[in-house]
């Protein structure tokens, strides 16, 4: 799986601090948000731990994290996060999930997997984020904006609670593609934001370049 827009945005998105000790990346893919999270927190040293349920980018995540300089901070496991269990919670959760509910599955199934809520229903992913995380933790995570009703009413029957939204569009003054969102156990007043990607002339926006600058060598 290629790197995407969605998951530079995720990664440097999300809310991660001091306090965020363990972090779990929900679909992990070839592994980008386990790097990225690894790489904002050099600095206090958080343990990444990625779950991903397809073999083959299990490969790729564990060649890309052995090149890596935080390798002996990330903890990658090849299974589906329904199967996954671990004795300690986790401070925060980030997932690029499958989003796909009603279309026609691909031929490939790796990309079906990552692709298709069948491999891992909204209802399904917030309810292990909530058994999951830890009291005052946070699960941060990018969908269509088309799914932002869907994923808000799985977390609520989960227990989990709308805190920060971004609205992101591809340009300025465009209707929203994409949606960042962070949730918690306890009921609280929602941050919200918009951010377009490029300018109307084309151009990627200041906000974008000054999310991303810390991942992308073009900024």
């Amino acid at each position: 799986m290629k790197v995407g827009t969605d998951g530079v945005l995720l990664g440097a998105w999300a809310s991660l601090d001091q306090k965020d000790g363990r972090i779990l990346d929900i679909g992990c893919g070839t592994g980008l948000l386990c790097l990225m999270a690894a790489q904002r927190t050099t600095h206090y040293g958080s343990h990444i731990v990625g779950v991903e349920i397809d073999p083959e980018s299990m490969l790729d995540a564990e060649s890309n994290v052995a090149c890596s300089q935080w390798k002996e901070r990330i903890e990658l496991h090849n299974l589906p996060i329904q199967e996954f269990h671990s004795e300690e919670s986790f401070d925060h959760i980030i997932s690029n999930p499958p989003y796909f509910v009603n279309s026609l599955t691909s031929p490939d199934r790796a990309r079906t997997t990552a692709r298709h809520t069948s491999s891992l229903p909204f209802e399904v992913l917030t309810n292990v984020a909530s058994k999951l995380l830890a009291a005052n933790g946070r699960l941060s995570l990018i969908l269509p904006f088309g799914a932002l009703a869907d994923i808000t009413l799985a977390a609520v029957r989960s227990g989990l609670f709308l805190r920060r939204r971004t609205d992101v569009s591809s340009k300025e003054r465009s209707a929203p593609l994409r949606v960042l969102l962070e949730f918690g156990h306890t009921p609280t007043t929602t941050i919200h934001t918009t951010l377009a990607i490029h300018t109307t002339d084309g151009d990627f926006t200041d906000d974008y370049k000054n999310l991303t600058k810390e991942f992308y060598l073009k900024f």
